[in-house]
C-alpha cells in the first residue's frame, strides 16, 4: 500500500498555519510500513480539492485529507469528495445527538447552531470515524475499486487522536499479511559542520546496504537520519541498531543523543548524576540559556538560578566582575567571560558557573570583535574551560548558538569527554 496526503485549507498556502499533520501522518503510517510517496497542500476551494483528490486517485488509489470538516462554508471538503464519489450526503442522526451532548457537557446553553448540522452529513457508504477529541466526524470512503480516501480534521490534536482510535487499526488490517516498515532513528550532533561529517564517517558516509542516511543540519548540529524502508519489523530493528551504533563509534564526541532529545537534557541529567548543581551569568543570550534548562523537567534539582548580566553594572555588583576587567578588556572578552562564571558559581552557591559575553548583532561590532563574536566560560568547582568563537547568523540564531554551544561544554565537562 501506498498514500498521499492533500492537506487542505487557505491557511497553509497563505503561510498563516504550518502544515504540521502532513509531516505528523507521514511517520505515522511509515512506522507501520505504509510509505506516503506525494504531499499537496489546496486551498479551500471546491474545484481545488476535487482536482487533487481526483488525482491522487489516479495515481496511488489510496488518499488521506485533513482539514475542511467543519461547520463554516468554506469547509467543502465533504460535499467535494461526496460529489467526486457521485454519493449523496445526508444526516447521521446519531453524531447530530453526538454534537448536542458535546455541547450540553461544555455548559453552553439551548442547541447547538444549525450550522453544525452539516457535520452530520455523511456520503452514502462512507464509514464514519467517530472523534472523541472534538465535534467533527471522520470519513472513509471506498469505491468499487477498491479506491479508498480518509477525510480527517484539521485541528492536529483532533487528526491525532483520530487517526490512533479510528484509521490506524484499519490500516493495519489491511496490511497485516504481509507487514513491512518503515523504520528510522535519528543521530543528533553538535559542535562539527556539515562539511566535515562525511570525512569523520568515512565509508559510512552515504549509508549503509540496506540503510539510507540523511543530513539534516539546524541550528542545534547535524542531525543524522538512518532509514529502512520495506523490511519486517524485527529485522528493521536489528538493522538499524547496528548502523546506529556503526555512526556512534565514528562520532565520538560529537554525538550526544538519539531522538528529539535537547542537549539540555542530557545537560541536566549529567548534572544529576554527578550530584552538582548549576548557575548561569547570561549578557547577549538574555536568560535564553536559563530557559533551555528549566524546560526540562526536573530542572529544579539541579538549576540554583541565574543572572541577566546584560549592563556592565550588573557584572560587577551581582557577578563581581572586577570593574578593572571591563576598561581593560572590555565586556565582550575571555576575562569577564570567566569571571562571569565563577561570579555566578559563587553568587548562587552553585558547583558550576556559567558565563556568557558576546556580540549578537545586529549592531554593535567592530573590526576587532565583531557581530557573533561570543566567549563562553564553564567553572567546575573552579577547574575553567573556556571558549571564544564567531557564531553566524541573525540575532536570534546567534543566541541560540551561544547557548547550544555553552551547552555542549557543559555536558563535555560533566561527563570528562576530551
Amino acid at each position: 500500500m501506498i498514500v498521499e496526503i492533500v492537506t487542505i485549507g487557505d491557511e497553509l498556502l497563505l503561510g498563516e498555519t504550518i502544515d504540521v499533520n502532513a509531516v505528523w501522518l507521514a511517520r505515522e503510517l511509515g512506522a507501520i510500513g505504509i510509505p506516503v510517496v506525494r504531499r499537496t497542500t489546496v486551498g479551500d476551494g471546491a474545484a481545488a480539492i476535487t482536482s487533487a483528490v481526483r488525482e491522487a486517485l489516479d495515481r496511488t488509489g489510496a488518499l488521506i485529507t485533513t482539514g475542511g470538516l467543519g461547520p463554516t462554508a468554506d469547509d467543502r471538503t465533504r460535499p467535494a469528495i461526496a460529489a467526486l464519489f457521485g454519493r449523496e450526503l445526508r444526516e447521521d442522526a446519531s453524531i447530530w445527538e453526538g454534537l448536542r451532548a458535546i455541547w450540553r457537557d461544555r455548559g453552553r446553553p439551548g442547541e447547538p447552531p444549525e450550522a453544525n448540522r452539516v457535520q452530520a452529513l455523511v456520503p452514502d457508504g462512507a464509514v464514519v470515524l467517530h472523534n472523541r477529541h472534538g465535534t467533527a466526524p471522520g470519513l472513509f470512503l471506498e469505491d468499487e475499486d477498491g479506491r479508498w480516501v480518509a477525510m480527517l480534521p484539521g485541528v492536529p490534536r483532533e487528526m491525532r487522536g483520530l487517526m490512533h482510535d479510528e484509521l490506524l487499526p484499519r490500516l493495519r488490517a489491511r496490511t497485516e499479511d504481509d507487514r513491512r516498515v518503515i523504520r528510522s532513528v535519528t543521530l543528533r550532533t553538535t559542535g562539527i559542520a556539515e562539511s566535515s561529517l562525511p570525512d569523520l564517517l568515512g565509508e559510512y558516509a552515504e549509508g549503509f546496504a540496506s540503510v539510507t542516511l540523511a543530513y539534516l543540519p539546524g541550528q542545534e548540529g547535524v542531525d543524522l537520519r538512518l532509514t529502512v524502508r520495506d523490511a519486517r519489523p524485527g529485522d528493521a530493528d536489528q538493522v538499524l541498531a547496528t548502523a546506529a551504533d556503526a555512526l556512534r563509534s565514528r562520532l565520538g564526541r560529537h554525538w550526544y543523543a538519539d531522538g528529539p532529545t535537547d542537549l539540555a537534557e542530557v545537560v541536566v541529567h549529567a548534572c544529576r548524576e554527578t550530584s552538582r548543581r548549576l548557575a548561569v551569568g547570561e549578557s547577549c543570550t538574555g536568560g535564553m540559556l536559563a530557559s533551555r534548562i528549566t524546560s526540562v523537567s526536573g530542572a529544579s534539582d539541579i538549576f540554583r538560578g541565574g543572572i541577566i548580566a546584560y549592563d556592565n553594572t550588573v557584572k560587577v555588583e551581582h557577578l563581581g566582575v572586577d570593574p578593572g576587567l571591563l576598561a581593560h578588556q572590555g565586556a565582550v572578552s575571555e576575562e569577564v567571560a570567566r569571571a562571569m562564571a565563577a561570579g555566578a558559581r559563587a553568587a548562587l552557591q552553585a558547583d558550576i558557573g556559567v558565563g556568557i559575553t558576546g556580540i549578537a548583532g545586529p549592531g554593535g561590532g567592530t573590526p576587532e570583535k565583531p557581530v557573533g563574536l561570543v566567549w563562553i566560560a564553564v567553572d567546575v568547582e573552579g577547574e575553567v574551560v573556556v571558549h571564544g568563537g564567531r557564531f553566524i547568523g541573525d540575532r536570534a540564531e546567534i543566541r541560540f548558538r551561544a547557548t547550544q554551544a555553552a551547552l555542549n561544554m557543559l555536558r563535555r565537562a560533566l561527563l570528562e569527554i576530551d
